[in-house]
């Protein structure tokens, strides 16, 4: 991890569930405008770790910072209104609304303009520029007048990460954005999260190997609600203990080197 003060530090949280630390002293801190993986097996604690730093959960011990501010106690809510996002809060709300309008609706809230979406988006210039900008970025356009109950499921992953962007994130936790998506939708979902702002910093919980290594500088291991290791991608990828207890063998990981150099390189 680069040198300066993290944009978002995890302390030594604890997480018991009666008798269980479902998240035993974890450390994890995220630097500014990093694309940073976090990782594990099934069981390793992942979402509970996710839970308590969008205020899901209140830790047993430890201390969430957020730009050098103490958010252990704050709702989820306040949370986002400080600059934290997750992409998983916002997924299943609005199956009726077109993504246009549902963009228009979180951008009107963004600028002050309260729930009158539908004023703002016939009134407000501002707003409609900024609904374009997102529905071109996350190649929406097409869609953007169908129910978003109707659209195929990539595209209704990145409406999701659309909406976390128009709340104007600084740190932005993606919650496994390709997962269940067709394989013939991923890579325009690939592309579209490594286009992501630099200045956004990125928290990826992700099973799917080739976008964690495609995307990731840095990635922290998580077993057993304990971190096991952190490094660089060739790092992880080397480390013995990784591939016994996360993957059982290395192939996944080189398979995915090699698939992220060929693209590079394509």
């Amino acid at each position: 991890m680069s040198g300066g003060e993290p944009v978002l530090s995890a302390q030594g949280l604890v997480m018991r569930f009666g008798g269980i630390a479902a998240t035993n002293n974890v450390t994890l801190n995220l630097a500014r405008g990093a694309r940073h993986a976090l990782i594990g097996p099934n069981g390793a604690g992942k979402t509970t770790l996710i839970n308590l730093l969008t205020g899901v959960l209140q830790p047993t011990a430890g201390r969430i910072i957020l730009e050098g501010e103490d958010i252990t106690n704050l709702a989820p809510d306040q949370r986002v209104q400080r600059g934290m996002v997750r992409t998983f809060q916002i997924n299943q709300l609005f199956d009726t609304l077109t993504p246009l309008e549902t963009l228009a609706m979180v951008v009107s809230q963004q600028q002050g303009l309260g729930g009158k979406w539908w004023q703002a988006l016939g009134a407000s210039a501002r707003v409609i520029e900024r609904c374009e900008q997102l529905l071109e970025q996350f190649h929406l356009t097409a869609v953007m007048d169908q129910q978003t109950r109707v659209l195929a499921y990539g595209k209704r992953r990145l409406l999701e990460i659309a909406i976390a962007l128009a709340c104007r994130p600084r740190v932005l936790l993606l919650d496994e954005p390709v997962a269940g998506v067709p394989a013939g939708e991923r890579e325009e979902l690939l592309q579209t999260v490594a286009a992501l702002p630099a200045d956004v910093s990125i928290l990826l919980i992700e099973h799917d190997m080739d976008l964690v290594f495609s995307f990731s500088k840095f990635m922290t291991v998580l077993v057993n609600g304990t971190v096991l290791t952190e490094g660089a991608p060739e790092q992880i990828a080397g480390d013995a203990r990784v591939k016994a207890v996360y993957l059982g063998h290395g192939d996944e990981i080189n398979d995915a080197i090699a698939a992220m150099g060929s693209r590079h390189h394509g």
